[in-house]
C-alpha cells in the first residue's frame, strides 16, 4: 500500500483495481488511524476519477469480498448521480443493462451490495426520465417478473422491491435541478399505477412470507412520500390496516399509514379521509388491550396513526358537519391516548405525542367565522375541560418512593413534559377563559377543605401547577378567583419539596396581581421568607421574592426590615448558589428603592458592611485563585444590588429605554453614589493587585456600568473620579471591559457641557493607548478591537465634536478601522462596519473626517471589496453593503472614481468574476442611493459570483 502512504500527490496516483483493493484493505484493517485517513481520502478521489468506470465493474466480480463489491457499487452510484453530464447518451442503454444484470446476480448475494446497485440504477432512471426512459418503473417491474433460471422467484421479488423502495428515496436526495425535479416527480407519480397493484397482490397473497410483506409495506411507505393522491392509496391502506394485527408487520405498517396520511396534499381527498376514520376507530380494542398488558410499542404506534389523522386534517374533518360524530369519536380516542395510564416517561411514552393535536384542533376551531365557532364550541368546550383534567392528572408526580427510583434523565424528561403540559394549558385558556380558572379554584377549594380524607400532595400540586401555568403569561388581574386562591395557599400542608416549589412559583406568577391588591401581600410573604432558608427551594423562593420586590416595591416598606433581615441571614449562611445570591441582591435593590433615603443608607450600611470588611481583608492578601473567586463574588453582589436600586421613577409616558426620570426624593447625593464613594479607594486597592486579571477587572467595571445605567445623571458626582481611574487602568493594562464602560460614559454624559472635559480626556487617552496597541500588532486582542470600534461608533453618534480635537489622530483611527475589517472574528468586523457607517455621514460637518475619507477612502473601499470578494464570512456581506451604501450617499463623486480604479485590478476582488461583471456591479451600486435593501441584494449577488457559488445549492443556506 506504498502508493497510498507515499508522498505523491493523489492526482498522480494510479487508480487501478489492485490499488483500490489495497486501499480498502488499509481502510478496514490497518490499526494506524493516519493510514486509515489517508486511504479514505485516496478512495474518495478514486471514486470520482475517470478510471472508476473501469474498476467498478471488476470490483463487483463474484470472487471479491462484499466490502470490495460494495465500494464498486458505490463508485458507480457516485459517477451516475454526480457526473451525469459526463456520460455520453449512446452509453445509457448499455449502462442500464449492465446494472440490471448485476442486480439480478446480487439478488441472491450480499444485501448491502444489492442495495447500492439498486440506488445506482435508481439514479440512472431519474436522470433518464421522462424523455430517455419514459416507462422506467414499468420496465423494472417487467424485467424482474421475467423468469430467470439463475435466480429464484423470491430473490427476484426482493430485488425488485428493494429497487422500487430506493427509487423515491433517491429522488428525495437527488441533485436534479429544480425544473427537472418537477418533471421527474410527475413521471414517477404516473408510474405508481405500475407499482401499487403489484404491492397489493404481494400483501394479499396467503403464502407471501412475512419478510416479503415487510418489504412491500416499506416500499409503499417510500412511494407515498412522492405526493401520490391519497385516493390511489385506499386499497393498500386497507391492507396496511389489516397488517397491524400481525406483530411482525406492525411497525412497518404504522410507518406506511402515518406517511400516507401525513402527506400535505392528502387533505384534498376528504372522501378517503372519511373512510379512514372508521378504520382508525376499529383499532381502539387493540389499543386498550395493549395498554392493559403494558405493550408500550403497540399503544405508541396506534396513537401515532390517530394523531396523524387528527392533527393533519382537523380542519378538513371539522368541515364535514354530517360526520361530526365520527370525528368526535376520533378526538375521544386521542383523548384516551393523552390520558394513557402510567407516568411519562417511565411507564408510558405515548401521551406526549398528542399535545400538538390539541393545538391544531383549537386553532382550527378558532379560525372559523363567529356563527360557526359557536356551534363547534358547544361540542368542543366540554372536551377541552376534560383535557385540562387529563393533563393535570398526567402532570402529577409519582409517589416519593417511586420518584426517588427514577434516573436523573427520566426526571429531566418528566420536567420537560410538564413544561409542555403547562404550555398547552396556557393555550387552552384562550378557548376556555375565566371559567377555566374558576374550575381549577373550585377543585382546589374542595380538595383543601374536604374533611373526608387528606388531599394527596400530588393532587394539590398539579392543580396549583395549572394555575401557575396560566397566571405566568396571562393577565389574571380581573379574575375574581385569585383572592380566594391567595386565601387558600396558607392552608396548604407543605410537606414536600415539589409542592413547596410550585407554591413559590404560583405566588411569583401572581406578583403583579399582589401589586394591585397589596392588602393580600401579608398572606403569602411569610411563606416566601420561610422558604428562603431552604436550599432545596433556592431557585423558586429567590425568584419569587425578586418578582414581589419588583412588582410591589411601593407597598413593601412595612415589611422591609423583615425581608432585609431574613435575606442577610441566608446570605451570611451561604445557603444559595452564586446566581441565586445575585438575584437576591437584585430583589433587595428593588425593595430599598422605595424607602426614604436615610433608611436606604441605614439598610445599605448593615447589608454591605460585612462584605466591605471581607473585601478589605481579601485586598490585603497575596492574590491566589480562591480569594479571586471571593472578590469576584462580592463585586458581583454589589453590582447586582446597584442594578436595581433606583430611587427615581421612570416616566411611564416616555417609552421603554428612555432616560426621562422623575426624582422622588429631596435633592442630595444618591445612596448608591454615597456607597460607591465610600468604597472607591478600596476598589482601587483591589484593582492595583489584580489589574492583569481580566475577570476581576470585568467585575469592577460591571459595578460602575450597572450603576451608571441605573443612576444616569445622578452618577455625575463620580464622573471625574471614575474617568481618572479608568484612564489609569487602561493605560497600565488595556482590557475590553474598560472600553465598554468608557462607551457607556460617552453614551450618557458626552453631550453634557459640564461633564464633557473628563469624558473627552478619557476618550482621548483610551484612543491613544489603543492606537499604540495597533502599532504593536492587534491580532492577539480581537476583544479590545471589537470594544474600541464600538466606542468610536458611540462617540460619533453622541458627540462627533470629539473628533475635532487636535489630540485625536483621526487618520490613525481610520486606518485601524480598515485593518479591523480584515479580522477573522465576525463580531469584530461587525463592530468595525458600524463604526464606518457612523463615520461616513460626518464627512461634511467634521473636517478632519472629511479630509481622511477624501485621502484614504479608497483603502476602505478596497478592504470592503476584499471582504465581499471572499476574504470574509458570507454572514457579513450585509454589513459591508451598509458601508458601500454610506459611501455612495455621502462620498458619491469619490466612490465612482475609486470603484473604477480598484476594480480595474486583474483578479480583484476575485479571479472568478469577469471585468464585465465588475462593470455591471459598479453601475448598479452607483445608481442606487436611496434603497439600502436593493444595495444589499446586489452585494449578495456579487459575493456569490466572487465565491463561485452563484446558481449552486449553497445559495439556499443564505
Amino acid at each position: 500500500m506504498d502508493q497510498v502512504r507515499g508522498s505523491q500527490s493523489p492526482d498522480s496516483l494510479d487508480f487501478t483495481v489492485e490499488n483500490v483493493e489495497k486501499a480498502l484493505h488499509q481502510l478496514y484493517y490497518d490499526p494506524n488511524i493516519e493510514n486509515k485517513n489517508l486511504a479514505q481520502k485516496w478512495l474518495m478521489q478514486a471514486q470520482v476519477s475517470p478510471q472508476a468506470w473501469q474498476f467498478s465493474w471488476v470490483l463487483l466480480s463474484p470472487d471479491k469480498v462484499p466490502e470490495i463489491q460494495y465500494f464498486g457499487a458505490s463508485a458507480l452510484h457516485t459517477k451516475i448521480s454526480r457526473y451525469w453530464n459526463d456520460i455520453p447518451a449512446e452509453q445509457y442503454e448499455s449502462l442500464k443493462s449492465q446494472l440490471f444484470s448485476q442486480i439480478a446476480r446480487f439478488a441472491s448475494g450480499s444485501k448491502i451490495v444489492l442495495t447500492r446497485l439498486c440506488v445506482a440504477l435508481a439514479s440512472l432512471a431519474l436522470n433518464m426520465m421522462p424523455e430517455a426512459w419514459p416507462a422506467a418503473v414499468s420496465d423494472m417491474v417487467k424485467m424482474f417478473q421475467t423468469e430467470s433460471c439463475d435466480v429464484d422467484g423470491q430473490a427476484r421479488c426482493l430485488a425488485l422491491l428493494e429497487l422500487l423502495t430506493v427509487l423515491p428515496e433517491e429522488f428525495q436526495t437527488s441533485r436534479l435541478p429544480q425544473y427537472r425535479k418537477g418533471q421527474v416527480r410527475n413521471a414517477l407519480g404516473q408510474e405508481s399505477g405500475a407499482v401499487f397493484p403489484l404491492l397489493q397482490q404481494l400483501l394479499q397473497q396467503q403464502d407471501s412470507p412475512s419478510f416479503i410483506k415487510q418489504k412491500v409495506l416499506k416500499c409503499f411507505s417510500s412511494w407515498v412520500q412522492l405526493d401520490v393522491p391519497l385516493s390511489d392509496c385506499e386499497s393498500l391502506m386497507q391492507v396496511a390496516f389489516s397488517s397491524l394485527q400481525d406483530a411482525e408487520l406492525f411497525d412497518t405498517a404504522v410507518e406506511a399509514i402515518v406517511n400516507a396520511i401525513s402527506q400535505p396534499d392528502s387533505q384534498r381527498y376528504v372522501n378517503t379521509l372519511l373512510k379512514l376514520i372508521p378504520q382508525v376507530l376499529q383499532l381502539q380494542e387493540q389499543l386498550r388491550q395493549a395498554v392493559q398488558s403494558g405493550d408500550m410499542e403497540t399503544s405508541h404506534g396506534i396513537c401515532r396513526i390517530a394523531v396523524a389523522l387528527g392533527e393533519n386534517h382537523s380542519r378538513a374533518l371539522l368541515e364535514q358537519v354530517d360526520h361530526w360524530q365520527s370525528f368526535l369519536a376520533l378526538v375521544n380516542m386521542i383523548m384516551f391516548c393523552t390520558g394513557i395510564p402510567g407516568h411519562y416517561p417511565v411507564n408510558e411514552t405515548t401521551s406526549s405525542l398528542t399535545l400538538t393535536f390539541w393545538y391544531s384542533l383549537q386553532d382550527d376551531i378558532m379560525s372559523f367565522e363567529a356563527n360557526k365557532q359557536v356551534v363547534y364550541m358547544q361540542v368542543y368546550r366540554p372536551v377541552y375541560f376534560q383535557l385540562v383534567d387529563v393533563l393535570l392528572h398526567k402532570a402529577q408526580f409519582p409517589s416519593d418512593e417511586e420518584y426517588s427510583s427514577w434516573s436523573s434523565d427520566e426526571k429531566e424528561q418528566f420536567r420537560i413534559y410538564r413544561v409542555d403540559i403547562s404550555d398547552t394549558l396556557m393555550y387552552v385558556y384562550e378557548m376556555l377563559g375565566a371559567e377555566l380558572l374558576s374550575n381549577l379554584y373550585d377543585k382546589l377549594g374542595r380538595l383543601l377543605t374536604s374533611t373526608e380524607q387528606p388531599a394527596s400532595w400530588q393532587h394539590t400540586e398539579a392543580l396549583l401547577y395549572g394555575f401557575q401555568s396560566i397566571a405566568e403569561t396571562i393577565d389574571v388581574n380581573y379574575s375574581d378567583v385569585i383572592p380566594g386562591l391567595i386565601g387558600l395557599i396558607p392552608r396548604i400542608n407543605i410537606n414536600n419539596v415539589q409542592l413547596a416549589d410550585t407554591v413559590m412559583f404560583t405566588i411569583g406568577a401572581l406578583a403583579e396581581w399582589l401589586a394591585d391588591h397589596p392588602v393580600m401581600i401579608n398572606n403569602v410573604l411569610p411563606l416566601v421568607l420561610h422558604a428562603l432558608g431552604n436550599p432545596e427551594l433556592s431557585i423558586s423562593s429567590v425568584s419569587t421574592l425578586k418578582k414581589i420586590c419588583r412588582e410591589c416595591k411601593y407597598d413593601l416598606p412595612p415589611y422591609a426590615a423583615n425581608i432585609v433581615a431574613v435575606s442577610q441571614e441566608v446570605l451570611i449562611k451561604q445557603i444559595h448558589k452564586t446566581s441565586q445570591c445575585m438575584w437576591l441582591m437584585q430583589a433587595l435593590g428593588f425593595l430599598l428603592s422605595a424607602l426614604p433615603v436615610e433608611e436606604i443608607l441605614r439598610n445599605l450600611q448593615s447589608l454591605i458592611s460585612p462584605y466591605i470588611q471581607q473585601l478589605e481583608k481579601l485586598a490585603s492578601e497575596t492574590p491566589n485563585p480562591s480569594n479571586k473567586l471571593a472578590i469576584i463574588h462580592i463585586l458581583g453582589l454589589l453590582s447586582n444590588l446597584f442594578t436595581t436600586l433606583d430611587i427615581t421613577r421612570h416616566d411611564d409616558d416616555s417609552g421603554e429605554g428612555s432616560e426621562v426620570k422623575k426624582k422622588l426624593v429631596e435633592p442630595g447625593p444618591n445612596p448608591v453614589v454615597v456607597v460607591l464613594q465610600q468604597v472607591f479607594a478600596l476598589i482601587q486597592t483591589v484593582l492595583s493587585k489584580w489589574l492583569n486579571d481580566s475577570q476581576v477587572v470585568e467585575a469592577v467595571c460591571a459595578i460602575f456600568e450597572k450603576s451608571v445605567k441605573t443612576l444616569l445623571h445622578d452618577f455625575t458626582p463620580m464622573i471625574s473620579q471614575l474617568s481618572e481611574m479608568l484612564g489609569q487602568m487602561y493605560s497600565t493594562i488595556p482590557q475590553a471591559s474598560a472600553l465598554d464602560l468608557t462607551r457607556q460614559m460617552v453614551h450618557i454624559f458626552a453631550s453634557e457641557t459640564d461633564h464633557f472635559p473628563p469624558i473627552k480626556a478619557l476618550f482621548q487617552l483610551v484612543t491613544t493607548v489603543t492606537l499604540s496597541i495597533f502599532q504593536q500588532g492587534p491580532r492577539d486582542h480581537p476583544d479590545i478591537v471589537d470594544s474600541f470600534m464600538q466606542l468610536q461608533a458611540q462617540a460619533l453618534k453622541r458627540k462627533p465634536d470629539l473628533f475635532l480635537s487636535e489630540n485625536l489622530d483621526v487618520k490613525a483611527v481610520f486606518h485601524c478601522g480598515v485593518l479591523s475589517l480584515k479580522f477573522p472574528e465576525a463580531p469584530t468586523v461587525k463592530a468595525t462596519c458600524l463604526f464606518f457607517t457612523e463615520l461616513l455621514p460626518r464627512c461634511g460637518d467634521v473636517p478632519p473626517i472629511g479630509q481622511v475619507v477624501h485621502e484614504d477612502g479608497k483603502l476602505l473601499l478596497q478592504a470592503v471589496l476584499e471582504g465581499i470578494g471572499g476574504q470574509s464570512s458570507r454572514t457579513l456581506v450585509d454589513q459591508f453593503a451598509e458601508i458601500l451604501f454610506a459611501l455612495n450617499k455621502h462620498c458619491f463623486s469619490y466612490l465612482s472614481l475609486w470603484l473604477k480604479e480598484v476594480l480595474q485590478q486583474p483578479g480583484f476582488p476575485s479571479s472568478r468574476v469577469t471585468q464585465e461583471q465588475k462593470n455591471t456591479f459598479t453601475q448598479q451600486i452607483l445608481r442606487e442611493r436611496v434603497n439600502k435593501r436593493r444595495v444589499k441584494e446586489m452585494v449578495k449577488e456579487f459575493t456569490l459570483l466572487c465565491r463561485g457559488l452563484h446558481g449552486t445549492e449553497y445559495v439556499a443556506d443564505y
